[in-house]
């Protein structure tokens, strides 16, 4: 979404106070978002003062300030960053707005920007883009690596389409995910990663108390929450040695006898070393995994063809298995 050049003079009346212009809205979440008036006059190719005028107009149409002077910068207020969270959420809309309206206007071309963690792009996710390159070959699809809590906020400053993230049943997310629609898209068991030659290496199924006295390697936050989760569930305090959400750090170290580890499914069909045991947790233990979309982005077409194609990238993958 774009706002003509040097819009200053081009609302011809003010808005009544209290109001909220939604064109000065929009070049007010520039200047919140890139932390400068400066910066923001240059992302919306107008001119510093007219970026200035419009949000003087704003704050005065409000009453209330919205950002002070600090250094070359600005810093927004309390209610500058109540308002700037508002103007995100007209962003996406208005961005699904002009999504939907080239498709009716009969365009066979589209974009979509998807953010999902790192196991899922390795498997399901790049499955998917290769089908909806096949499939359509005009539609741009640009994917950002992200772990939840991020690709969640970059769908709520509607800089992507569809977030890819996960959940634990016993982790508290932290990440507001209200008012997204939510596509589960399968249930992601985790497994326990051994040394080759360790003694339980060749069980079918272990319980993690039965670890108690081992070496661990934990994750990204919430996996890492998780893992202690489950642990105190069964009676004891990891002794967490080493941290890194890399999944192939996390084998290295584990074929190195270093420590054990707790991987989701995702991340070992990714890539699983030859001289690490994988084996199952006794009660199991599994994260879901959803692909997050905003009400209004879920009717586009181009959105709704890649939350189908990921649905069957999970269905051939399943079948496979």
């Amino acid at each position: 979404m774009t706002l003509p050049p040097d819009a200053a003079a081009a609302a011809p009346g003010a808005a009544s106070e209290g109001a909220v212009d939604p064109r000065r809205l929009l070049v007010f979440r520039e200047v919140g978002r890139r932390g400068s008036l400066a910066a923001a006059a240059r992302a919306l190719g107008w001119t510093q003062p007219a970026v200035s005028q419009h949000v003087r107009r704003l704050e005065r149409d409000l009453r209330l300030p919205l950002i002070t002077r600090v250094g070359r910068g600005i810093a927004l207020t309390e209610p500058g960053r109540l308002l700037l969270r508002h103007a995100d959420g007209v962003a996406a809309t208005l961005a699904a707005a002009e999504h939907a309206m080239a498709d009716l206007a009969g365009l066979r071309t589209g974009r979509v920007r998807l953010a999902a963690f790192p196991s899922a792009s390795a498997t399901f996710v790049s499955a998917a883009l290769a089908r909806l390159a096949e499939l359509h070959h005009g539609l741009d699809v640009r994917l950002t690596e992200l772990e939840p809590p991020e690709a969640v906020a970059l769908l709520r400053g509607g800089d992507c389409d569809v977030a890819i993230v996960f959940d634990y049943p016993d982790v508290d997310p932290g990440d507001d995910a209200s008012g997204l629609l939510r596509v589960r898209l399968l249930e992601d068991p985790v497994r326990l990663v051994l040394p080759a030659g360790h003694p339980r290496a060749g069980d079918t199924s272990v319980a993690l108390g039965e670890l108690a006295g081992e070496r661990w390697i934990a994750g990204c936050l919430r996996c890492r929450q998780h893992l202690l989760a489950s642990a105190a569930r069964e009676g004891f305090t990891p002794d967490v040695r080493h941290s890194t959400d890399d999944y192939v750090v996390v084998q290295a170290l584990v074929a190195a006898g270093l420590a054990v580890a707790a991987l989701p499914g995702l991340a070992l069909a990714a890539a699983t070393r030859p001289d690490v045991a994988v084996t199952a947790i006794t009660g199991s233990s599994r994260r879901t995994v959803s692909a997050l979309v905003t009400p209004e982005a879920r009717t586009i077409p181009a959105v709704a063809a890649t939350l189908d194609a990921l649905r069957t990238a999970l269905e051939r993958r399943a079948a496979a298995l």
